[in-house]
C-alpha cells in the first residue's frame, strides 16, 4: 500500500494525515475506570489495564488467564446472566462488586460484546473519583424532575433556535460544565455554534464556525456508534492495555468503549484552546451526524454513568424534535400552492396560458421562496421575473442544471464556487433553486438569489497551515484569535421550508401542465405528436375519451399497469372492469358522461398478486365552446406511497399505545409506581407531536421512513428511561 494513504496507528499521526487515524484501536483507557477483556469461550480474562489493582484489588498481571471468579463479588454471576439473556451489540448497563478477600467493592459500568470477547468497563460506584491522589470534581446527580422538566421543554421547541437554547440551558443546569454549546454540521461537514451557556467570565463562542477537518471522518463514525464521550482530564497519563493484542493478534476494537483514549492531536487541541475536561453527546438524524451538544470544563471534571444514560436519553428525543422540525413547513404553503393551481387553472381557461398568470403578479412566487428573481423555462422559451441573469447566461445555466444529479429539486448556494464560468451571475443568480417541470424536457422553474456575502469567525485558519508535521510541536491551532473570512459569490442557503414549498409548486405546475397537455390533444390534432411525448412519458396514467366515451389516447404509464389489457378497451365503461369496485367505477363514469360531474375518488385496480393497487382517479369533462364538449380526461395516480404512510402512522400509534399500556400495566403489577411517570409520558408525548408535524409537512415518499425511524427513535428513548429508572431503583 502507499505509504501515504496508509493509515497511522492511533498516536503515530500528523496533521496531515490524521484523517485517517485508528482512534478505535487506542489499546489504552482513561485512568478514572478499568477495563477488563475477558474470552466468551473460555470464560478467562485476556486482557486487562495496569490500573486494575486500583478498581478490583489485584494486579493486571495477576488476573491475565485467570477465570471470572478470581474477580470474587458477584461480578461473575452477573456476566454470565448478562451474556446469556442480553445481546451485547451495544454498551449495556452493569452494577457489580468485586471482593479481593481483603475489601469488596461496588463498581459501575458497561459491558457489551466484540471479536468474540466480553469487554468489561467499571468506575466506582460511590462516586469517589480519586484517580494518583487527586479527587476530581464531578456533576450532580440528575433527578427525576430534571429529567421530564427538559423533555417538555424540548417538545415545546417550535424552531431550532429555541430547541438550541432549551438544550445548552439545560444541560448546563444538569451537568454544570463551565461552557455548553449546540455544534450544528452543514452540508459540507463544517460546523457551526448555534447555541451556547456559559460563565460570565468566558469568552462567547456562539456563531463561531470550525473547518470540517477539525473532526475526521473515523471520529464522526465512532460519535454516531458511541453517542456520548467524557474527557475527565485532558492532562491524564494514558493506562495501556495489558497485552496489547488479543490471543489471535488483533488489536481489540474499541470503539463502543467509554473509557477509550482520545487522540493525542484532539487533547493537544483542547490544550490550545485551555480546555480540560469535555462532554460530547451526538445528536443523530437519519443515520447521520448532525451535530453534537459539546461540553468543556477549565479544570478536570467526572460524569457519573447514571448521568450519561440521561444524556443520552434526552439526544434521543432532540433528534426526534429536530425532526419534527426540520420537515415542518407552515401551513400557508398548501394554501398558497392551491390558491396557484387554481389561478393557473383559469388563467388556462380564459386566455388559454397558464404562463402569463403565473409571473403577472412576480411577488407571489417570488417572497415566499425570498427570492429576487425567478426564471421559467417551458416549451424552449424562457419567462423571467426580477433580477435575473442574461438569456444567453440563462440558457446555460439551464444546461448546467440539467447535467447536475437531483431528485426533483436542485439547490445551490454558490453556482461560482460549483463552475467558476458563471462567475458574472454572481450579482444576480449566486444562489440557485430549480424544480424539474418534466420528465424528458429541461423544462424547470428557477429561484435566484444575489451574491450575499457572509462574514465566518472560524477558531484558527480553517487551512490549517503548517511549519512543520510534528504533531507534538504544532498544534492544530497555534493561536485561537478569531478571524473572519469574507465568502464571495455565495447567497444566503436555501432552507429546508423553501425546499419543500419549491417541491409543492413544481408538482402543482407538473399536475396543471400535464393536464393542459391532455387538453391540446383534443383541441389542436396538429400538435398531436408533441403533446402525446409530454402526456406519454407521465408518470401517472391517462386515458382521453372523446364525447361519445371511446377511448382517443391511453399512455404507456397506463398501458403497463397491472391487468390493463389496453388493447381490448374501447370505451370509457369498458374500464370499470379493471377495478377492485366495478360497480361504483361505473357509476361515477356514468355520472361523467352523462350527467357531465367531475370526478375525485379513490379505486383499488386488480392485479395479479395478493393486493390490490391504490389509485386516486381524477375524471374532468372538457369543455368546448357553447354547451359542447370536446371529451374527457382520466388521470390515475399511485396511491402506495400514501397508503404506506398511513399503514407507517398506524404502526407507530400501536406501537406508542403499546408502550403506554405496558407502563400502565407496570404501574399496577408487583412494583407500582408512586405516581404517573412524567418523564415516559413526556418521551411518549415529544413522538406524538413529532409523529403528527413529520405527517403533515413531509413529502409522502418521506415521510414512512421518517415515522419508522422515529418509532424506533422513540421506543430506544422509552427502552433506555426503563434502563435507567431500573438502573437507579437498584432493580
Amino acid at each position: 500500500m502507499n505509504e501515504a494513504l496508509a493509515s497511522p496507528a492511533f498516536g503515530e499521526a500528523t496533521l496531515s494525515n490524521c484523517e485517517r487515524e485508528l482512534i478505535h484501536l487506542a489499546g489504552s483507557i482513561q485512568p478514572h475506570g478499568v477495563l477488563l477483556v475477558v474470552d466468551e469461550a473460555t470464560q478467562r480474562i485476556v486482557q486487562a489495564t495496569v490500573n486494575a489493582a486500583e478498581f478490583v484489588g489485584l494486579a493486571a498481571g495477576e488476573l491475565l488467564g485467570q477465570p471470572l471468579s478470581r474477580l470474587g463479588g458477584d461480578l461473575p454471576r452477573r456476566l454470565e446472566s448478562m451474556r446469556v439473556s442480553d445481546s451485547l451489540d451495544e454498551p449495556t448497563p452493569l452494577r457489580c462488586t468485586v471482593d479481593d478477600g481483603i475489601r469488596g467493592t461496588a463498581l459501575e459500568g458497561t459491558l457489551h460484546r466484540r471479536q468474540g470477547c466480553l469487554i468489561v468497563e467499571l468506575e466506582r460506584r460511590d462516586g469517589d473519583t480519586v484517580v494518583g491522589g487527586r479527587r476530581y470534581e464531578s456533576t450532580r446527580p440528575i433527578g427525576h424532575a430534571d429529567v421530564a422538566a427538559a423533555v417538555k421543554k424540548f417538545s415545546s421547541a417550535l424552531n431550532l433556535p429555541s430547541l438550541s437554547n432549551a438544550i445548552v440551558s439545560c444541560v448546563r443546569e444538569m451537568t454544570g460544565y463551565d461552557r455548553v454549546m449546540v455544534y450544528q454540521f452543514d452540508p459540507d461537514g463544517h460546523g457551526e455554534i448555534i447555541a451556547e451557556a456559559r460563565e460570565p467570565r468566558l469568552e462567547s463562542l456562539l456563531g463561531h464556525h470550525y473547518p470540517a477537518t477539525d473532526i475526521p471522518q473515523r471520529a464522526r463514525e465512532l460519535y454516531i456508534r458511541n453517542r456520548v464521550r467524557v474527557l475527565v482530564d485532558v492532562h491524564y497519563e494514558p493506562v495501556p492495555l495489558l497485552p496489547r493484542t488479543l490471543p489471535s493478534g488483533d488489536e481489540l476494537d474499541m470503539s463502543l468503549c467509554h473509557l477509550r483514549s482520545m487522540s493525542p492531536l484532539h487533547l493537544q487541541y483542547l490544550k490550545n484552546m485551555g480546555v480540560t475536561g469535555t462532554l460530547v453527546v451526538s445528536l443523530v438524524r437519519e443515520g447521520r451526524l448532525w451535530g453534537l451538544i459539546a461540553c468543556h470544563h477549565y479544570s478536570p471534571r467526572y460524569v457519573p454513568y447514571a448521568a450519561r444514560a440521561v444524556l443520552e436519553l434526552l439526544a434521543e428525543v432532540i433528534s426526534t424534535r429536530i425532526a419534527a422540525i426540520e420537515n415542518y413547513v407552515q401551513s400557508q404553503v398548501e394554501v398558497l400552492v392551491k390558491r396557484l393551481e387554481l389561478r393557473l387553472i383559469e388563467a388556462t381557461s380564459t386566455d388559454g396560458d397558464w404562463r402569463q398568470a403565473l409571473f403577472r403578479n412576480p411577488r407571489t412566487l417570488l417572497t415566499p421562496i425570498d427570492a429576487t428573481g425567478a426564471a421559467l423555462f417551458h416549451d424552449g422559451e424562457i419567462m423571467t421575473a426580477g433580477d435575473v441573469p442574461s438569456t444567453p447566461d440563462l440558457r446555460a445555466l439551464m444546461q448546467w442544471v440539467g447535467s447536475q444529479t437531483f431528485d426533483t429539486v436542485f439547490t445551490c448556494s454558490s453556482v461560482v464556487r460549483k463552475n467558476p464560468a458563471f462567475a458574472a451571475m454572481a450579482p444576480t443568480a449566486s444562489g440557485v433553486m430549480a424544480v424539474t417541470l418534466s420528465p424528458s424536457r429541461p423544462d424547470y422553474l428557477m429561484w435566484f438569489r444575489p451574491e450575499q456575502p457572509c462574514e465566518y469567525t472560524w477558531a484558527g485558519d480553517p487551512a490549517k497551515p503548517l511549519i512543520n508535521d510534528d504533531p507534538m510541536t504544532l498544534s492544530p491551532r497555534r493561536s485561537f484569535a478569531a478571524w473572519s473570512e469574507i465568502v464571495r459569490g455565495t447567497a444566503a442557503p436555501w432552507t429546508r421550508a423553501e425546499t419543500v414549498l419549491a417541491r409543492a409548486i413544481g408538482h402543482s405546475l407538473s399536475d396543471i401542465i400535464l393536464q393542459i397537455q391532455a387538453v391540446r390533444l383534443l383541441i389542436a390534432q396538429h400538435q398531436l405528436d408533441l403533446v402525446r411525448s409530454q402526456v406519454g412519458n407521465s408518470k401517472d396514467p391517462v386515458v382521453i375519451a372523446d364525447p361519445a366515451g371511446r377511448i382517443l389516447f391511453s399512455n404507456e404509464t397506463f398501458q403497463r399497469l397491472p391487468g390493463s389489457p389496453a388493447a381490448q378497451l374501447q370505451t370509457l365503461d369498458d374500464l370499470a372492469g379493471l377495478f377492485v369496485e366495478p360497480e361504483e367505477v361505473r357509476a361515477m363514469l356514468w355520472r361523467l358522461q352523462r350527467e357531465r360531474l367531475g370526478w375525485r375518488g379513490e379505486v383499488s385496480l386488480v392485479t395479479a398478486g395478493i393486493e390490490a393497487l391504490p389509485l386516486a382517479a381524477r375524471a374532468d369533462v372538457v369543455a368546448g365552446q357553447g354547451s359542447s364538449i370536446l371529451g374527457f380526461i382520466l388521470i390515475l395516480t399511485d396511491l402506495t406511497a400514501r397508503k404506506r404512510v398511513e399503514s407507517a402512522r398506524r404502526h407507530f400509534e400501536s406501537a406508542i399505545l403499546q408502550t403506554e399500556r405496558s407502563e400502565s400495566l407496570q404501574s399496577q403489577g408487583g412494583s407500582p409506581l408512586r405516581e404517573p411517570d412524567e418523564v415516559m409520558a413526556a418521551i411518549l408525548a415529544n413522538a406524538n407531536v413529532a409523529a403528527m408535524e413529520i405527517a403533515d409537512a413531509a413529502s409522502e415518499s418521506g415521510v414512512a421512513p421518517l415515522l419508522e425511524e422515529l418509532e424506533v427513535s422513540a421506543q430506544r428513548a422509552a427502552a433506555l428511561y426503563r434502563q435507567l429508572r431500573s438502573y437507579v431503583r437498584g432493580d
